[in-house]
């Protein structure tokens, strides 16, 4: 069996996850191939500026991607052509457990009526509509100050076809990984990820990651094998961060949540890479971004930080950049 250090398993998931290398401009739906997380405003749009040149301020609306709730409550960006992998693939195989959801639906649309509603005035079902995502009934606009809601045409794709792509493109973005990573991120059953990697199983490939099984695409393995750490500078948003590994051996994308740095804090959340390795903290408040690295950095990658920060696509604003040393 292939045996993984955890060095080798975030080269790869980096590399996998267009972060090493950025795609060309405008390429904002392979970008977003598993899916952006938007908790923080405009987390998404700062994911497609570490992975796509000449990002623009408003690459988050693109006609190729669209928005929903994901089964954590936060919103996530997604590639319009697969949003009926990103809901439908997360239909609990239970049919009494899908009724729930369908008829959850089915009172969210009446309530819409037709129209996009901000979500203020369905408050009193905000829980439902987050549930009935799955459907894919239900698809939300973000704003950073509103949130809007609306009624989709269902998607045509077979709820099994949704379920195994789902898992197809969490192992080719998190690999190597285990089922109980992937009914945390996809928000399934252990029992029904299980199932989905059974049914994935003449794909799989099994590996040892620091003596603990964990799973890739066999189609991957070249890409695992000969992974690079990347080079250069990337800053990378908070949910990003989970390719370092943060469940509870610090291996796998999930369950969990740890700090990557000392210097991260309530003001600084996110994660700066540099030559694949987190090497400090930033955070943003409109355009001024602040970020904190851990002793001195040679004058290079200085000025390479400085420039990647001012790139940043951050609508309506200049952006003024500071650095430190901690």
């Amino acid at each position: 069996m292939l045996r993984v250090s955890r060095a080798q398993a975030v080269s790869y998931r980096l590399l996998a996850n267009n972060l090493s290398a950025r795609l060309p401009a405008g390429s904002y739906a392979e970008a977003a191939y598993a899916g952006l997380q938007d908790s923080a405003p405009r987390d998404a749009l700062l994911g497609l500026h570490a992975r796509v040149e000449a990002c623009e301020p408003a690459a988050w609306q693109d006609s190729g991607l669209v928005q929903t709730y994901s089964p954590r409550a936060a919103v996530y960006l997604l590639p319009a052509s697969d949003f009926g992998v990103f809901t439908v693939g997360r239909l609990p195989r239970d049919p009494q457990a899908r009724q729930v959801l369908e008829a959850l639906a089915e009172e969210t649309c009446r309530a819409l009526g037709g129209e996009e509603l901000p979500g203020k005035q369905l408050r009193d079902r905000d829980l439902l509509v987050r549930a009935a995502c799955a459907t894919g009934r239900i698809a939300v606009r973000w704003t950073t100050s509103a949130v809007y809601v609306r009624e989709c045409t269902r998607p045509s794709i077979d709820p099994e076809a949704a379920r195994i792509e789902l898992c197809r493109r969490h192992v080719h973005a998190f690999g190597p990984t285990t089922p109980a990573t992937f009914a945390w991120w996809a928000g399934v059953s252990p029992r029904d990820a299980g199932e989905t990697f059974d049914l994935l199983a003449s794909e799989l490939m099994r590996v040892d990651v620091a003596d603990h099984d964990a799973w890739v695409l066999a189609a991957d393995e070249s890409a695992l094998r000969s992974a690079e750490p990347m080079r250069g500078v990337r800053l990378l948003v908070a949910p990003d961060l989970r390719l370092f590994g943060q469940d509870r051996t610090r291996l796998f994308a999930g369950p969990g949540r740890f700090d990557h740095s000392a210097l991260q804090d309530w003001f600084h959340p996110n994660g700066l890479v540099v030559d694949g390795r987190i090497a400090g903290a930033w955070g943003r408040r409109g355009g001024r971004v602040r970020i904190k690295v851990a002793g001195a950095l040679p004058s290079s990658t200085q000025r390479a930080i400085h420039a990647e920060a001012a790139t940043m696509p951050v609508p309506g604003k200049d952006v003024s950049v500071s650095l430190t040393n901690h």
